[in-house]
């Protein structure tokens, strides 16, 4: 694999790693952030359960640390 192109692909995982560990960490805030981007394109979103919603919040959080992660391990090793 190209020097660059892993260069990249890590620093990529890096910024996953972070966005993923605040949505892990603060799913209300990543909710309202996301509630706000859709009124800015005239849309309106309100989950219908907030329990469901923090919890899939969290999991979605979860799995995009794990897989930055698996993407570090396999372009590294």
């Amino acid at each position: 694999m190209s020097a660059i192109i892993l260069i990249v692909l890590i620093l990529l995982s890096g910024v996953s790693i972070i966005i993923g560990l605040f949505i892990f960490s603060r799913p209300i805030l990543a909710i309202e952030i996301q509630k706000k981007f859709y009124a800015h394109i005239n849309w309106r979103i309100e989950p219908i359960s907030m329990k469901k919603e923090i919890r899939n919040t969290k999991i979605m959080g979860a799995f995009l640390v794990a897989v930055a992660i698996s993407t570090i391990i396999y372009a590294v090793f």
